[in-house]
């Protein structure tokens, strides 16, 4: 028994009938179109097999050889600039600023400034003491005094002129305002509806009658005629590639038919053994005698050599004699101590 459920598949949705006029449409605007895309797709997968060619044969290697120029014209002087000239002119340029720079900075903080600031944060303090003392016996008593009169000169006549006269002239023009504001509104209410009924019978009823009836039945034609060109562009590009290509194999086993099959026919059954027999008859025993011939010299050479060797050895005996056997020459260099054995006899008590 199976637990788990199966998803359920939506239904399909059911095809809708076409009508006669888009069959009517569909055949010859197909037909148009392929006649029109054909040449457009052949001339297109041209384009794409020479764009192909020179890519790997033209735009690759230039790329590879624009690219090594770059790095040999740029890169490496680049690198070198970096690493030999500007990399040692910063170090040099950063120990001369901390020199000139930051250690007279810091000295001027540690030894000026510092006790500079301190003996002005002491004036400051003391500043501060006598503008306290100032404000707590001077300001403040000053202040209430001025704030005593001015609340008796002039809030609380303000008060008793805003509680007595200003208040109630004020709610009289607030009710004043309001009736206008509602006889204006009553007014406008008017004026806006008579308004909309005029501009919905000159304008909204006419424009919504051209559109369902005019523009709406032009719009699904126009839609339905859209719809048809770019089915049938596809469906017309996708046939003239198919055609496109049985064209370029048409072509391509024309070429190698008129081309490249005599060719291959020609070096399989002409230049083919034609080589072989020069490469059998002719060029492998002109390298065999040549090498013998090289063999022979060498060996030539190598006897005469010898001869001429020997010859000048005799002659060098017969004008000045046997050369004269060089005297080993000691070096200061100690010399190796022979171990004693056991069958040796010499003691320190019998050597001379």
């Amino acid at each position: 028994m199976d637990l788990q459920k199966q998803p359920v598949q939506p239904p399909a949705a059911p095809a809708r009938p076409e009508g006669c006029l888009v069959v009517a449409i569909r055949l010859p605007v197909r037909i148009v179109v392929l006649v029109l895309v054909v040449p457009v797709r052949m001339v297109w997968d041209a384009l794409v097999v020479a764009g192909r060619f020179l890519k790997d044969a033209v735009f690759r290697p230039l790329g590879r050889a624009l690219v090594w120029l770059g790095r040999v014209l740029f890169v490496l002087p680049l690198i070198g600039l970096w690493r030999y000239v500007v990399v040692p002119a910063a170090k040099a340029l950063a120990w001369l600023g901390n020199v000139l720079l930051v250690i007279p900075l810091v000295w001027l903080h540690q030894y000026l400034l510092t006790p500079l600031g301190h003996a002005l944060a002491r004036l400051a303090r003391g500043t501060g003491a006598v503008l306290a003392w100032l404000y707590a016996r001077v300001l403040t008593p000053l202040g209430h005094a001025t704030l005593w009169l001015l609340r008796h000169l002039f809030v609380v006549p303000a008060r008793w002129l805003y509680d007595g006269i200003l208040a109630p002239v004020g709610r009289a023009l607030a009710w004043c305002a309001r009736g206008v504001g509602r006889l204006l509104g009553l007014l406008v209410t008017g004026l806006g509806t008579a308004a909309y009924w005029i501009v919905r019978i000159l304008l909204v009823l006419p424009v919504l009658a051209l559109w369902r009836w005019v523009l709406a039945p032009v719009g699904r034609f126009l839609a339905v005629l859209a719809r048809e060109v770019g089915e049938a562009l596809g469906h017309a590009w996708r046939i003239a590639g198919r055609i496109s290509l049985a064209v370029g194999r048409f072509l391509g086993a024309l070429f190698r038919w008129i081309f490249v099959e005599p060719v291959r026919w020609v070096y399989r059954t002409v230049l083919a053994p034609v080589g072989r027999l020069v490469r059998d008859a002719v060029l492998r025993p002109v390298a065999e005698a040549a090498r013998s011939v090289g063999r022979t010299a060498r060996q030539a050479l190598a006897a005469a050599r010898e001869t001429a060797r020997q010859t000048r050895a005799d002659v060098r005996r017969m004008l000045f004699g046997e050369p004269r056997k060089r005297e080993a020459v000691s070096r200061g260099e100690p010399q190796a101590l022979v171990t004693r054995t056991l069958d040796s006899s010499t003691t320190a008590l019998t050597k001379d």
